[in-house]
């Protein structure tokens, strides 16, 4: 009798738990709500902060039940609740590529990505079918590597030369992009994955990055340093977006409502889901509040904050489960949820073919005298310079990738079937070597820093004349490195060059330019350097970038003519640092008084400190500010040589009255001898009546196809209602004045070939918008004429 009672017990037991089990909602077969009010409070807090960070020398604490480790590397997770039916997903940085560990605990297999172009190369390509299959080829290795989001691309503006993660974006020109930015995010998630356009807004220097208030203007924020992420939002529909570290208008871009509320989610109907930057933010309540619905990479603190504040009262449980119900739609989209069998398998040779051509295709030629390339009469070559042999590949921090090789300077050009001289390349081998002695790699979060580079090798004439014997041409390479945590200087060994350079560019054009020897200068940079000082003395100028891991195959393929150059400038190269309308004030002012801020470990290891910045350039920022008040650039915006010359016919408009649109047409001829591409560039000028407006702006680009000597081809622009407009902050609206326009079609934005006008008859609201992002006080800003 006893044993038939327990087995009754065991069988009731079973079905019970069977009912309940049957009773609970499941991700993916139940309504999100439903699966959102069987969550315990503590499973919500749980999963609006991520499951930890762990980083060599760095121990945060972590949360439980993620899911990080499957992919060693990778940034983050999500908290898991099997019971619902919801995984953990993983994120992984970055721009440039895949960044995860090629090693992986007892497995000798290496798990290398491929490290392609950075940002500020791929803008120069200007080519939207380009940028998108270097997305497609990223969103694949992110898919077969078991990530479900990549924390990229990055947008930010380019408002300062100096900034130390330029490398990681596109333009000083906020449609570019916002163009190149839907681009790479539409050829991704063409992949099913996801992606985190960063960093969300306004975050334009790395110096005390997560306490620096940012004061910028309405309409300086709309125009600029907005309306790229607007574009990438509405034009390619990323699935998150990630905040900033710092303050905008006295406010953590985290905790700002205005931001991440009001503009991202009401003006632009932004539906997915909001992440932070790592350890970004001061106040996790106030983020949740704000519409960051995922606090990144979570620490344990965050979530006993949230808790607490919902027994207080100070939070409500309809704000957190709305945060939570975000988090559970974009778990729906990924890979993980879907079970979808990632292979730990992808096909890196044709990703780095695709890197290769990419490289080439955003590869600015700044100068060619008398055609001195593409060297085809020539084959021994001297590489002068350290990065002809250690060629960097990108920058460093999460923009950096583990890739499995580098392609040298000299590599490229033997592979290319140049000879380089053995004796000047064991002379930097053996130098570089020595000087690596007693300079340990960095270990831990110094990683994310980089290494100190190597001073260049100071070299006599007599050396370079005993290279000059045995070679006919030769090859300069200036290498900078930049990165995450710190911004460039204007010193010497970095925007400007060392002494040991300019005197290396001097002594080998003096050595070999009287032979008839050519001399080339190959710019391995990541952001924008000086050149007016020196640019005269070589007989031509490949701004190179950092072109990834196939960088000097690349390199090779333009000085051999192999690839006929069409990239051109996304940012403007200035005569000196002080032209900068910004030079003045950035980074910004470091504030006396200590202010509460976010402790975190990242924050104390970086010893930031409040600071203050005052965006006074307001909306002339880059080009907008050369081109309105007359300071001539060194290399204007949009600028870059070919092989061979184009010729423009007059633009064709479709009305010279505008009502909803216009239509511009122009027709661009190869007359050159060589194959190649032309990047045809509107720009337009607006009426000035109640807005000042800069003297021009960029509205619309096509790279034409490759084009035979001889061979035309017609490109086309639509101008829209928004073309026209500008930032009202009166009236919180796009506005377009009424008044003549003038379209301006041309190769650079101080080189236009042709022009049009048209009118517009009467004022025209294109969008109502929010009222947001007021500063406290008013912004003197730069304006024409004064």
């Amino acid at each position: 009798m006893k044993t038939r009672v327990f087995f009754l017990i065991i069988v009731f037991s079973i079905t019970a738990m069977n009912l309940n089990s049957q009773k609970l909602p499941r991700l993916g077969k139940d309504q999100v709500s439903k699966v959102v009010a069987a969550m315990t409070l503590d499973e919500k807090a749980s999963l609006v902060v991520g499951t930890g960070m762990r980083f060599p020398g760095m121990n945060p604490g972590s949360a439980d039940t993620g899911q990080k480790d499957a992919v060693p590397g990778a940034a983050g997770s999500t908290f898991a609740i099997p019971r619902l039916g919801i995984p953990s997903i993983i994120v992984a940085d970055g721009p440039a590529g895949l960044r995860i560990s090629p090693d992986r605990e007892g497995d000798d297999k290496k798990y290398y990505c491929t490290a392609f172009p950075i940002a500020s190369l791929l803008a120069s390509s200007w080519d939207r079918d380009l940028v998108g299959r270097v997305g497609e080829a990223m969103g694949n290795e992110v898919l077969e590597y078991g990530v479900d989001v990549i924390l990229g691309p990055g947008m930010n503006i380019q408002r300062n030369p100096l900034g130390g993660r330029n490398f990681e974006y596109f333009s000083e020109d906020p449609f570019i992009t916002g163009e190149m930015a839907a681009s790479i995010i539409k050829g991704i998630q063409s992949n099913g994955v996801g992606t985190s356009p960063k960093h969300f807004a306004a975050n334009n220097a790395e110096t005390n990055r997560n306490a620096l208030n940012t004061i910028v203007s309405e309409r300086a924020l709309r125009e600029i340093y907005l309306k790229g992420f607007s574009m990438a939002v509405t034009g390619a529909q990323p699935w998150t977006i990630m905040s900033s570290y710092n303050l905008i208008n006295d406010v953590y871009a985290p905790e700002n409502t205005d931001l991440l509320t009001n503009i991202l989610r009401g003006d632009w109907g932004f539906k997915g889901l909001v992440i932070t930057d790592w350890f970004g933010g001061n106040d996790p309540v106030a983020m949740m509040k704000a519409g960051n619905d995922l606090l990144m990479p979570g620490v344990p603190n965050q979530k006993q904050a949230i808790l607490q504040a919902v027994q207080d009262g100070n939070l409500s449980v309809d704000v957190l489960d709305r945060n939570v119900s975000r988090i559970l739609n974009l778990i729906l989209q990924s890979p993980h949820f879907r079970g979808y069998k990632y292979s730990n398998e992808t096909d890196l040779k044709d990703h780095a073919e695709v890197a290769r051509v990419a490289g080439s295709d955003g590869m600015v030629l700044l100068k060619n005298t008398s055609y001195a390339l593409p060297l085809t009469d020539v084959r021994k070559v001297a590489l002068f310079g350290n990065s002809s042999y250690n060629l960097i590949s990108g920058g460093t921090g999460s923009g950096d990738v583990n890739e499995a090789y580098t392609v040298s300077l000299a590599e490229g050009m033997r592979n290319a079937g140049y000879t380089v001289s053995e004796n000047l390349q064991k002379l930097y081998g053996d130098y570089m070597e020595l000087a690596r002695i007693g300079r340990p790699a960095p270990k831990g979060i110094m990683a994310l820093m980089g290494a100190e580079p190597i001073e260049e090798l100071h070299m006599g004439k007599d050396v370079i004349k005993g290279v000059a014997a045995t070679s006919e041409a030769a090859i300069i390479t200036i290498g900078r490195i930049s990165g995450e945590g710190r911004d460039r200087t204007n010193r010497t060994g970095d925007f400007r060059l060392t002494d040991d350079e300019q005197q290396l560019i001097k002594d080998v054009c003096e050595v070999y330019k009287p032979k008839g020897k050519k001399v080339i200068v190959v710019l391995n940079v990541g952001g924008v350097i000086e050149t007016a000082s020196w640019k005269e003395q070589p007989d031509a100028i490949l701004l190179a970038w950092q072109a990834g891991q196939e960088a000097g195959n690349s390199i090779a393929d333009i000085i051999s003519g192999k690839i006929n150059p069409s990239g051109k400038l996304a940012v403007t190269f200035p005569v000196n640092y002080e032209d900068v309308p910004s030079a003045k004030t950035f980074p910004g002012t470091e504030l006396p008084e200590r202010k509460p801020g976010n402790d975190s470990p990242l924050n104390s290891f970086m010893r930031v400190k409040p600071s203050l910045v005052y965006y006074e350039d307001g909306i002339y920022v880059g080009y907008r500010y050369y081109e309105t008040f007359d300071v001539k650039p060194s290399y204007e915006f949009g600028y870059g040589l070919s092989y061979t010359g184009f010729e423009y016919s007059a633009p064709k408009l479709s009305s010279t009255k505008f009502s909803r649109s216009l239509n511009v047409s122009v027709e661009v001829k190869n007359i050159g001898k060589a194959a190649g591409r032309e990047i045809v560039q509107l720009y337009l000028s607006a009426p000035a009546k109640k807005l000042d407006k800069p003297a021009e702006e960029l509205k619309g680009f096509a790279k034409t196809r490759l084009l035979q000597p001889g061979e035309s081809q017609t490109v086309s622009f639509t101008l829209d209602a928004k073309s026209l407009s500008s930032f009202d902050p009166a009236a919180s609206a796009w506005v377009a004045e009424a008044g003549n326009y003038e379209v301006r079609i041309g190769a650079s934005s101080r080189n236009i070939m042709e022009k049009a006008t048209f009118s517009l008859a009467k004022d025209v609201t294109v969008q109502k918008v929010s009222k947001s992002l007021v500063p406290k006080d008013k912004i003197k800003e730069l304006k024409p004429g004064k």
